[in-house]
């Protein structure tokens, strides 16, 4: 017991210089028991809801519809707390409110008749539901959520009952005034989004905000204002830091892929990225090229007018031709990546319009090339120079995106351990036989753990490192490596056939082998073997994954290796859900244990705020504790756990006369 009159006086006087400093934030006794009696009231509290997502591509819209309803638990809550108290139609109106309150509110106000009545109604569910999801907070948690103009009010509402008799008359004054006076429209505003803050205590992101959807950027302004959130980069994140940071290549395939998903949004009206020099270039150099392979793929609410498209197909082709070139110059310039096998401009026979892919020949299905020159296919043309020079420009100088990445940087990472849960979004590289890939970064061996945390580092060196160092320039190729490298963490394959699938028809030539990881990660043992090499028990913890789609449709589980291995990427993304049959995967892991949901596609905002119509989502439980899951078993009671001994020690240092109180 640390209060024994037995601690050595010489080991208090080793701590004695943190000690004092503990002291000026508890200068008395009973400051640090208080503290003290505090921290340890907070481990017997039930553990946060943490929520997971992944891959959500740009899908701005269900990504926020998933936020607000909390995976479906803000209904089931309902359930739970109203039962048949209220109506069908009641149930589904109080959500609307929670998760849309401005806009449902402007509905309600035209069409109630006794709009008093209905606030009335309304500020008592309201209050009853806060009071429930908020009961397992500490009040100074929840005192931190609560928006300022209404903290004190929703205190006292919170902490009052309206049973109790002598207070009754204090709680329905506080009620009808807030409606008197005109403010029960800004109050349940401020109560609703109290409710969608404190269902979700933690948010984990497994990757891949970017690419594909419309949204990418409104998806980041939602995160950078979030309370508590973590994020394990994706592959196509890894990308946009890289073309923030001025990697060439990468802000090349930025553009290729923003082309192909016809999402020039989040380029030109969220980040302010004028691709006017790139619609130039394409319209001088291939005008009278269809471009048949480039034709963006869209879907059928974008409508896009056809010359709209054509011209994105031609812009399309541009900026793949100089990605294929810039490439081409890491390739060289690294051989260690051993990537030779892509330098595949070189491979073309210009004349008879065929190619040779791994000694294989294949006729090529474009053979316009305006600005490639046969004798040096990797050499830029002067105007592609310009070109990308004045695109890396705009990349460099867009305030928004530079805020945003700096955002990915601060609270992203490649992986992340969290409450003995190992959370990354593409695979740890395995040699054939399932064990540790060896890899070799300046002549330095490494494998499993130790890869990851080397690639790291050097994907942080290429945002913050020296500009014009050769240290830079390492690390911005790195960069572009982890995007699309046969040994990256974050892509999982052994080449990224994207020149194939434009100009080659023939698909046995798209084939892209993913690491026996995949293969593997079904094996439990190997599963363990992960676990442990990121310091994690094998008989509670499990891995988090993202980025290759759950095919549901063919009946594969999101459920891998006993449980160990759990995959959420379902299908955010409207491009892979004809192949999944789904809409996402988020799991929910309360104090009661693990849950998987799975969600059907969502229909549009406007349509959950006019007609209610929520998420449909199916839940699993995958594990279900026995006793319910306290904070003092996370990571952040770990932290506590500490905390109270550091005290403990300040109580002694004062008791033994080692610091003096400062009253």
């Amino acid at each position: 017991m640390i209060f024994s009159s037995d601690t050595s006086i010489d080991t208090l006087e080793e701590d004695l210089r943190y000690l004092k400093l503990l002291a000026s934030k508890y200068p008395t006794i009973p400051d640090a028991c208080t503290e003290i009696i505090n921290l340890q009231a907070i481990l017997n509290l039930p553990k946060g809801t943490e929520h997971f997502l992944s891959d959500i591509h740009g899908e701005y819209e269900s990504f926020s519809h998933v936020l607000r309803n909390a995976s479906g638990v803000i209904k089931r809550k309902i359930n739970d707390i109203f039962g048949n108290s209220l109506r069908e139609c009641e149930k589904k109106e109080l959500a609307t409110i929670i998760y849309y309150p401005e806009q449902k509110l402007e509905i309600s106000l035209k069409e109630e008749e006794d709009i008093e009545d209905w606030y009335k109604i309304t500020l008592y569910k309201l209050i009853e539901f806060c009071r429930i999801v908020s009961s397992k907070y500490t009040r100074s948690k929840v005192r931190k959520a609560l928006p300022a103009d209404f903290s004190y009010i929703i205190e006292e509402l919170l902490h009052e009952q309206q049973s109790t008799f002598n207070k009754q008359e204090y709680y329905n004054g506080i009620i009808e005034t807030i409606i008197k006076i005109g403010r029960a429209k800004e109050f349940i505003i401020a109560i609703s989004n109290l409710i969608q803050r404190l269902t979700i205590d933690r948010l984990h992101i497994i990757g891949d905000i970017f690419d594909r959807g419309p949204g990418a950027h409104i998806i980041l302004d939602t995160l950078i204002h979030y309370h508590s959130i973590d994020i394990q980069w994706g592959n196509h994140d890894i990308l946009w830091m890289g073309a923030a940071a001025g990697c060439e290549s990468c802000i090349a395939n930025v553009l290729r892929i923003s082309t192909r998903y016809a999402n020039l949004d989040t380029i030109e009206d969220g980040y302010g990225i004028n691709l006017l020099p790139l619609a130039t270039f394409a319209l001088d150099f291939y005008n009278d090229d269809p471009c048949k392979s480039f034709k963006p793929k869209v879907f059928p609410e974008n409508n896009y007018r056809e010359k709209d498209l054509t011209l994105m197909s031609r812009m399309h082709k541009a900026i793949s031709i100089i990605q294929f070139k810039l490439e081409g110059e890491i390739i060289k310039r690294r051989p260690h990546y051993e990537m030779q096998s892509r330098l595949l401009l070189s491979k073309i026979n210009f004349e008879n319009g065929t190619i040779n892919v791994d000694g294989k020949v294949y006729k090529l299905n474009d053979t316009n090339f305006p600005t490639i020159d046969p004798k040096d296919p990797y050499k830029l043309t002067q105007d592609e120079r310009e070109l990308i020079e004045r695109l890396k420009s705009s990349f460099l100088n867009s305030d928004k995106l530079q805020e945003h990445i700096r955002f990915l940087y601060t609270k992203g990472s490649m992986y992340s351990k969290y409450n003995s849960n190992l959370l990354y979004h593409g695979c740890v590289s395995l040699s054939e036989d399932g064990s540790f890939k060896k890899m070799k970064i300046d002549n330095i061996v490494y494998s499993g753990k130790s890869y990851i945390d080397r690639t790291e580092r050097l994907a942080r060196e290429a945002y913050f490192g020296k500009a014009g160092s050769e240290s830079k320039l390492y690390a911005l190729d790195h960069i572009w490596y982890l995007w699309c490298g046969c040994n990256s963490p974050l892509f999982g394959k052994d080449k990224m056939a994207t020149f194939e699938r434009y100009f080659i028809d023939d698909k046995t030539s798209h084939k892209e082998i993913k690491n026996p990881y995949y293969k593997y990660r079904d094996d439990e043992t190997v599963c363990n073997n992960i676990l442990s090499e990121f310091g994690l028990s094998t008989t509670d913890s499990h891995i988090i994954n993202g980025h290759v789609p759950v095919k549901t449709k063919q009946g594969e589980s999101p459920i891998k290796a006993n449980g160990k291995l759990l995959v959420i990427d379902g299908g955010f993304s409207k491009a892979y859900q004809p192949e999944t049959g789904i809409a996402g995967f988020t799991l929910i892991y309360n104090s009661y244990g693990l849950l998987l949901a799975s969600h059907a596609p969502f229909e549009s905002t406007q349509k959950a705020i006019d007609e209610g119509k929520d998420i449909i989502s199916s839940t699993i439980v995958l594990e279900k504790s026995t006793n319910r899951i306290r904070v003092i078993d996370t990571d952040v009671g770990a932290e506590i756990k500490d905390q109270i001994k550091d005290l403990e020690l300040l109580l002694i240092a004062y008791r033994k006369g080692l610091i003096k109180e400062q009253r």
